[in-house]
């Protein structure tokens, strides 16, 4: 069955709409129907090289699983690739495991990733100018794949990591700090890798699908610095061992930069993109007869200030049509941040994701303005550490809330998204997708 096999109507099921149009993003972005335009040819017989698969990512089970299908039969294959617990998907039936897949915690990392990346690493030794090493790469994958650097213990790294999710700091802000403390990321395992040529297949879930900021650039040159790592540390007050401090101000944790030679003969091919996920979704409505615009896949910010622009934009359309006519969808993608407030005494804590928080904001800005609804969600299903992928919004949502006793004010000062929408019966639930390319957001408005 195809997604138009299935398609509600955009005007009499205007929430199962924009659920549909996610859908059509999220498959879009699946490994396997992205994947085989990329595999290089195998090593070859005569020459006695070997495949060694390594990667990280919430979209690691899918794509190992892609390039076993893929990958010749009768050529060799091996590996190991980590990703997010629960994110592995079903094996079809009938595709034999050439490559292990482990499972490990994300967003602040444990145990499991630390062997992970122990065991990626150890895989290294050995590789020869004849072997082909193929990196998985997705996002995720920089708390994944966490390999400490010399005087941080993985406290440590989960204390900083998150602080930095708490925060509000953007995610090229986040992975330049990642990288400059780990003896895995920012380049560093493709020079584990030489002499082997490495190509890397990755699927962007940044703004601007800058390869060495998707998953703090494991395979690819760093261009940022320890100075760069330290302002970071110090404009969001986070403090590390006074060691790292020192080995950062001497630069001695300095990440390979581009034109180092150990990355001459490699490539990266970007296999799916935020853009292509939201131009797929703005096709599916447009098929429907609903005109679509994509206002960028690069938004970042605080969730909820972009949800009140979002708003401002969708009150202008379905007041005065402008800058666009009714009906339409509009579309964004990219990566908001969710800045944790101080708790009041006694406040129950809150719950929640930045896609949450987007469509408060939105809700709050939209003022139960009729004829808009929207849907924000991750497109890997989960929206920060929650079951859920993200929330609707529909003209309703305020009045409903308001019957319950809800307040939004309350509810945001909390950043409570999840209790919010939960009681709402609104919260998007898909459960892992297997892939990963960041934040999807649908306005429609008729």
């Amino acid at each position: 069955m195809t997604p138009q096999d299935n398609r509600p109507d955009p005007v009499r099921q205007s929430g199962e709409f924009l659920e549909y149009l996610y859908r059509v993003a999220v498959r879009r972005a699946l490994p396997l129907h992205n994947t085989a335009a990329f595999l290089p040819a195998p090593p070859s017989r005569e020459s006695g090289g070997r495949t060694l698969v390594l990667g990280a990512g919430k979209a690691g089970g899918a794509m190992a699983q892609a390039v076993e299908a893929l990958w010749p039969a009768d050529a060799p294959l091996s590996g190991l690739v980590v990703t997010r617990y629960h994110h592995t998907p079903p094996r079809p039936a009938g595709l034999p495991q050439r490559i292990e897949v482990v499972e490990a915690a994300h967003p602040v990392p444990d145990a499991a990733g630390l062997d992970a990346a122990q065991r990626i690493l150890a895989l290294t030794q050995g590789l020869t100018e004849h072997d082909l090493v193929l990196c998985l790469i997705s996002g995720g994958g920089s708390a994944l794949l966490t390999l400490p650097a010399d005087g941080l213990s993985l406290e440590d790294k989960q204390r900083i990591n998150k602080a930095l999710l708490e925060s509000g700091a953007a995610i090229d802000e986040m992975n330049c700090v990642r990288k400059h403390l780990s003896r895995i990321k920012g380049g560093r395992l493709a020079a584990a890798c030489a002499p082997a040529r490495v190509v890397t297949l990755t699927i962007s879930d940044v703004p601007g699908d800058d390869p060495s900021v998707i998953a703090s650039g494991p395979t690819v040159p760093d261009a940022t610095t320890c100075a760069d790592a330290l302002s970071i540390l110090d404009r969001y007050r986070i403090e590390v061992p006074a060691a790292v401090r020192a080995a950062l101000e001497a630069g001695t944790l300095e990440t390979p930069k581009p034109g180092d030679a150990v990355f001459a003969n490699h490539m990266v091919h970007m296999t799916a993109t935020p853009q292509q996920s939201l131009e797929a979704a703005a096709d599916a409505a447009r098929a429907a007869g609903v005109a679509a615009y994509i206002l960028s896949d690069e938004i970042e910010g605080e969730s909820r200030e972009v949800g009140k622009v979002h708003a401002a934009l969708a009150r202008a359309v379905a007041r005065r049509g402008q800058p666009f006519a009714r009906p339409c969808v509009i579309l964004s993608g990219g990566e908001t941040t969710v800045t944790i407030r101080p708790r009041t005494p006694g406040a129950a804590k809150g719950r929640g994701g930045r896609a949450g928080e987007f469509c408060m904001g939105l809700a709050q800005a939209l003022q139960g303005q009729a004829g808009v609804w929207a849907l924000a969600a991750d497109t890997d299903g989960i929206d920060g550490v929650e079951d859920n992928a993200g929330a609707r919004v529909a003209p309703d949502t305020l009045a409903r809330a308001a019957a319950q006793g809800l307040s939004i004010a309350d509810h945001l000062d909390r950043n409570d998204a999840y209790g919010y929408f939960d009681a709402l019966g609104d919260l998007v639930i898909t459960g892992p997708t297997h892939t990963n390319v960041n934040d999807f957001r649908a306005l429609l408005i008729l």
